[in-house]
């Protein structure tokens, strides 16, 4: 939706192929950083996210014993930087809404299940409806891309052992207002809280809630009863005692997987993969919704009438930023999700001290702000 509204904005005519009858957003909550949400402002929906969204100034994770391991504040980016925690709900709403007003057209209930001719597109429905040609085809359906497997069929994706389940809760004390708060032990067992402000259907201020888990535990999870878990983890974090009391349903969860995607080029001819279906990969550093949108209004900023070469143009551009955060993705994912002892105990012995060395914090924060890039940003996009 955000390559759409961008597009539209830029004069092109957009067809939108949704593949559910009635469009509808996934998940619970994400964190919009300065990079996203300069991207927001391109597409002029900066302001209404937000007035929806919570604001986040740091994020504070601790071992079980609360002994602080990651402190990582925006203010040492810049004094007025912050991030915007929001309801996956919220930002689906306000991208959906401004697709109507630009002019783009959405097509409900198109499943796409094929392609002819990269050099001038026409897509193939699941029920033999053809829609094309294209001047370009935008693929951007996640990291379990079905396109990517049309398109690049030797791209390697596989599904991270560990995910997380996800739900939201009122925070009616205000407890986690500010700060995207973990708990961690050892890298087993990781769960946090984060403010995502009112939710779309306006009431009470929210949390997302999330607690990390092997793939192959999470049907158990979903389909077991609670008490154990509860009791389990306000043993490990007492503060969050209100929040994990009201997950009394499993129905309440959802659930999250991620995939390292390798892919090599992004494109062929006009059809161009973006976002996690490009570039999807573990949740350590957040940027999976920021990186999402950065690269919708890059590729419509680049594009020109030599249509594959702005799209490679793009590319690499854009994997001078994405490919330099799936890199320290997959290095620190051990450290937070895993089985083992030695990620966690170079984790909890390095990264407080890292933290606290000359230039230590300032690089950390550029890390959280989504603003570590090699090579120039555009100036579009520099928050």
């Amino acid at each position: 939706m955000a390559a759409a509204r961008a597009l539209a904005r830029k004069g092109h005519a957009v067809v939108l192929l949704e593949a559910f009858q009635q469009p509808r957003p996934l998940g619970s909550g994400l964190l919009l950083q300065p990079s996203g949400l300069a991207a927001l402002r391109q597409l002029g929906l900066d302001a209404q996210v937000i007035e929806r969204g919570a604001r986040v100034e740091r994020l504070d994770g601790r071992d079980l014993r609360g002994r602080l391991i990651m402190d990582m504040r925006y203010a040492d980016w810049r004094p007025d930087a912050f991030g915007i925690g929001v309801h996956r709900a919220t930002l689906f709403d306000v991208l959906h809404d401004g697709l109507e007003p630009v002019g783009v057209e959405v097509r409900t209930g198109i499943e796409v299940t094929g392609f002819e001719d990269p050099a001038a597109p026409v897509l193939i429905d699941a029920a033999g409806g053809r829609h094309g040609p294209f001047d370009l085809v935008i693929a951007a359906d996640g990291s379990a891309s079905r396109l990517r497997d049309l398109l690049r069929p030797n791209a390697r994706a596989p599904l991270y052992p560990w995910g997380a389940v996800w739900a939201n809760a009122r925070d009616q004390d205000g407890t986690f207002a500010g700060s995207l708060s973990q708990r961690y032990d050892r890298a087993s067992t990781m769960m946090g809280v984060l403010p995502i402000g009112r939710g779309p259907a306006g009431g009470a201020e929210l949390v997302s809630f999330f607690w990390s888990l092997p793939v192959t535990q999470m049907d158990g999870f979903l389909g077991g009863d609670l008490s154990e878990w509860r009791a389990r983890a306000v043993a490990m974090w007492p503060q969050a005692a209100p929040i994990i009391e009201q997950f009394q349903d499993p129905a309440a969860f959802s659930r999250a997987t991620y995939r390292d995607v390798q892919i090599g080029r992004w494109s062929q001819g006009r059809f161009v993969l973006i976002g996690d279906a490009a570039h999807g990969t573990s949740p350590q550093l957040g940027q999976g919704a920021n990186m999402g949108l950065i690269d919708a209004v890059e590729l419509a900023d680049r594009l020109g009438d030599d249509i594959p070469r702005s799209i490679r143009g793009f590319q690499a551009s854009r994997r001078r930023h994405a490919g330099l955060y799936q890199f320290m993705s997959r290095w620190l994912t051990p450290m937070f999700q895993s089985g083992g002892w030695l990620g966690p105990f170079v984790r909890d012995v390095f990264f407080t001290p890292m933290s606290k060395a000359p230039g230590g914090r300032q690089m950390a924060a550029r890390v959280l702000t989504g603003t570590l890039r090699l090579g120039r940003t555009p100036k579009a996009l520099r928050p």
